[in-house]
């Protein structure tokens, strides 16, 4: 596993990763969130060794992973980290990118290994494209392929999806995440999209101003989550009084996180007063009123400025 342990690391004097403990099980796919500017590159960094920590250890199985300070050049060869700033060679093509990384010695292995990942991320139409013909998006699946060449036993993602239009994104990531899973390839992603997470991450680790304060199952931290800001990285919540949808709470400061679609029109209930209505194509989001506080509902149907409706709880989550 990988060994994370009473790590910290100081990035400015107005900011620094704080007394980090994880552990994560080989062959796990998890997740890193939180607001910009939490630490969630700077903790992918740290894994690969591209930075020394200032206190703490990390270890991937028996092996410490240590940064510049023990390593001319700074990285671990078992790991690889694709940033935001993907490393590529222009003037040649994407193939000879991929085959840069495998040996010159087995060019029939070799070549075979690079249509295998040019097919997971779906780019073998341009194996012989020069890759400064391409676009972001391309140029950022040609180095997801580049970081799997040499099979690793980590894979550390830095917003991997972010140039990739939707059209392909799902796809992309059906094939990718399935073919890691296949090869029990640990991999640990740092991204603002919950759509890279729900579907596909088995754990989930929520940072917020250089501390973790959630590391659950990513289903268990949906389901439950202790506050408001971890609630709002999987989209929109509401935090209602409890009291507005339970008579029997007697603790009339309570408060209770509620997701949009945990709520549902009904002939009687809590009355709302429409603000706005957007289509999401499958339903509505409405944004509605109550006295002076903001609720979002779904809706199956639309609804205009003015309308008065009445809501009721499918499901509650309670803080």
């Amino acid at each position: 596993m990988l060994r994370i342990t009473n790590v910290s690391y100081a990035i400015s004097d107005r900011f620094s990763l704080q007394n980090l403990n994880l552990q994560i099980e080989e062959g796990t796919h998890v997740s890193i969130i939180g607001e910009s500017g939490c630490g969630k590159t700077t903790l992918l960094k740290l894994i690969y060794g591209l930075y020394d920590t200032d206190t703490g250890t990390i270890f991937w199985k028996d092996t410490q992973i240590t940064g510049p300070k023990d390593n001319l050049v700074p990285g671990m060869p078992f790991i690889k980290y694709l940033s935001q700033d993907f490393d590529l060679m222009p003037f040649i093509s994407v193939e000879e990118n991929i085959q840069k990384f495998l040996s010159r010695l087995y060019p029939e292995e070799s070549a075979q290994r690079t249509q295998e990942l040019l097919e997971v991320v779906e780019m073998s139409a341009f194996a012989k494209a020069h890759v400064k013909t391409l676009s972001g998006g391309q140029k950022q699946r040609v180095a997801l392929a580049q970081a799997l060449a040499k099979e690793p036993k980590i894979l550390l993602l830095d917003e991997p999806f972010s140039h990739i239009d939707n059209f392909r994104k799902n796809r992309l990531r059906r094939k990718l995440f399935s073919y890691l899973k296949k090869r029990h390839i640990t991999c640990i992603v740092a991204t603002h999209d919950s759509t890279d997470i729900l579907s596909y991450m088995d754990q989930t680790i929520v940072i917020r101003e250089g501390e973790v304060i959630a590391n659950a199952t990513t289903k268990e931290l949906y389901k439950n989550p202790k506050t408001h800001y971890i609630a709002s990285l999987f989209g929109e919540v509401n935090e209602l009084p409890t009291h507005w949808f339970d008579p029997s709470a007697t603790d009339l400061s309570k408060t209770s996180l509620i997701y949009p679609h945990q709520l549902m029109e009904a002939n009687s209930g809590l009355e709302v007063i429409v603000q706005q209505c957007y289509f999401k194509g499958g339903y509505y989001l409405i944004e509605s009123i109550h006295k002076d506080t903001t609720i979002f509902f779904e809706s199956s149907k639309p609804h205009t400025t003015n309308d008065m409706i009445q809501l009721t709880l499918k499901t509650i989550f309670m803080n």
